[in-house]
């Protein structure tokens, strides 16, 4: 069967979501490095409440918790493609995997940093 584009707007837009989230559940149910961002992400919540940050503190956070999940995200398709593509080691899918490994380490130490400036200051 032929792949059928829908050229409704909005019933193609409802799909693309569909899909979104179907991705999207897939990557928080079978990732455990999602699944622990996740959680994460969770208590970070819960500590905004309990110690009552500021709007901007909101926006930080939440901006800090969804570019680590979204990287975890694309680091996790990363490796699923070069797995799929070369399922055995080879140096140069090492290489690739490496570095999406590495941007999904900046991302972290890009939150924690965030974190640390928002909840030291509270706790100390």
């Amino acid at each position: 069967m032929e792949f059928q584009r829908d050229r409704s707007f909005f019933t193609g837009r409802l799909k693309s979501f569909k899909y979104a989230f179907l991705g999207a559940y897939k990557l928080a149910t079978t990732e455990h490095s999602v699944m622990v961002q996740l959680a994460i992400g969770t208590v970070m919540t819960f500590a905004g409440f309990y110690f009552n940050i500021s709007m901007t503190e909101w926006m930080l956070q939440t901006f800090a918790i969804g570019l680590i999940i979204s990287i975890e995200g694309l680091n996790t398709a990363s490796e699923k493609i070069a797995d799929f593509i070369h399922p055995e080691y080879h140096d140069k899918i090492g290489f690739i995997k490496d570095i999406a490994a590495g941007a999904v380490l900046f991302a972290a130490l890009t939150g924690v940093a965030i974190g640390a400036m928002i909840y030291l200051p509270k706790i100390l």
